[in-house]
């Protein structure tokens, strides 16, 4: 690889991580604070969150297929099209934002997967309803993101996606506690401090668009565009096998989440700590030296990361054996995304979603409530669970995730050998 591709690589590269950083760094902040606030309100904010992402990133999985169409006519010096291709989009994120509404708002399926306590299920409903109000102005924002990634403009994301972030602390501050006269919402402070700063950052993207002369090529505001079939047919036709891949991958860890519920709320508040490390590891550099000594960074000193969470040393403990599986399961996920984000580049969406299901949902979900509410040899042998040890808990379905997690970065991995093989001999 010669030294420039590297310095491309890198200036392009660096923003796009700061701003994935600072958006899960809005995650960390509200699991940290729901912790110092209590138990059961980290709870809520760890099955709340994991509901609100399953159905957020299935829709924002859509919607990123505008990089890859945006950047292949940038390419081209197609500018003028540029512009409809994005007026389409704010249709098709208008759509997707009434299904959101719509589920946020009646989330009994699945509530009913989780069978919470009164207490804590009106804290979670309290949570999503709120939190409905942020979709809408994300995915117009997701809109601005793709735009502006493709046509090699990341760090206007980076900006914005910094000032959110600035934002989260205070709000969170005034919204869970109660001060400078608002009430004292709690978990459900979270949800309200995260839709106002979704509507804050909307307004400033596409202000930005409008008034920054760099982007006034592409004619996003040069005319009024009603829905076209074909063009949205066109997004849909890669974006929907990259949003059933996010929702596979999501809803692995929203049932995950769910299931774990069922063992209290000491359990459910330890597995948000270590899920929502998890996904910030994700985020982190993915060259595989760097996974490795992140694992092992995060084995080795578990129970002082749980503590940055949570004062309760009853919670920090469980977090912290949690957060050992953590570790191992990071590698798995560096390997994964690097060879399906490179399949994405190439327009193949369709095998990774195939696997995904089969590893995450069979092998992940499947495994994990065999090994963590029930007996893994009963469907095989036939037999009772008298005389058996009990379920593992939490613990099991970490495990099968690492399991389910291996067999996807092999097959993922294996695909892409035989893509990219194909591609240098065409």
């Amino acid at each position: 690889m010669s030294r420039g591709l590297v310095r491309e690589l890198l200036r392009l590269g660096w923003p796009v991580l700061i701003a994935q950083l600072a958006v899960m760094a809005n995650s960390v902040i509200d699991t940290i604070m729901a912790g110092r606030y209590g138990t059961l309100d980290l709870a809520a904010v760890g099955i709340g969150a994991s509901i609100y992402f399953s159905v957020f990133v299935a829709l924002m999985g859509v919607l990123l297929a505008l990089t890859p169409i945006v950047a292949h006519m940038y390419g081209a010096g197609r500018y003028a099209d540029i512009g409809e291709e994005l007026r389409q989009s704010a249709w098709l994120a208008a759509a997707l934002a009434l299904i959101s509404l719509a589920l946020f708002y009646y989330p009994e399926p699945f509530l009913a997967v989780a069978r919470l306590t009164p207490a804590l299920e009106a804290k979670v409903r309290a949570y999503l309803h709120a939190l409905a109000w942020a979709v809408p102005a994300s995915l117009l924002f997701r809109v601005f993101y793709s735009f502006s990634t493709a046509i090699s403009r990341p760090r206007t994301v980076m900006a914005l996606t910094l000032v959110g972030l600035a934002l989260k602390v205070p709000l969170n501050w005034v919204f869970m506690y109660g001060n400078l006269g608002a009430p004292e919402l709690g978990s459900t402070g979270c949800a309200v401090a995260t839709a106002l700063i979704s509507w804050i950052l909307c307004a400033l993207a596409w202000t930005w668009c409008w008034f920054e002369p760099g982007y006034r090529r592409y004619g996003v505001f040069a005319r009024w565009s009603w829905p076209n079939a074909q063009a949205l047919g066109r997004i849909l036709s890669l974006g929907l096998p990259i949003g059933l891949t996010f929702l596979i991958d999501v809803t692995g860890f929203t049932f995950m989440a769910l299931f774990i519920a069922r063992l209290g709320a000491l359990y459910s508040a330890a597995h948000q700590i270590a899920a929502n490390l998890a996904a910030l590891c994700f985020m982190l550099p993915l060259a595989l030296g760097c996974a490795a000594a992140l694992g092992a960074c995060l084995y080795g000193f578990a129970g002082a990361i749980a503590g940055l969470y949570t004062g309760d040393e009853e919670l920090r403990r469980v977090a912290a054996g949690l957060i050992a599986f953590v570790a191992v399961y990071h590698l798995f996920d560096a390997v994964q995304a690097v060879a399906v984000n490179v399949l994405r580049g190439y327009k193949r969406a369709v095998v990774p979603m195939l696997i995904y299901a089969v590893a995450l949902w069979g092998v992940g979900l499947g495994g994990g409530y065999a090994l963590g509410l029930t007996h893994a040899d009963l469907a095989w042998l036939g037999l009772s669970a008298s005389g058996l040890s009990p379920p593992m808990g939490a613990p099991g379905f970490w495990l099968a995730a690492i399991a389910s997690l291996a067999l996807a970065a092999s097959l993922v991995t294996a695909y892409f050998l035989r893509v990219s093989r194909a591609a240098a001999t065409a």
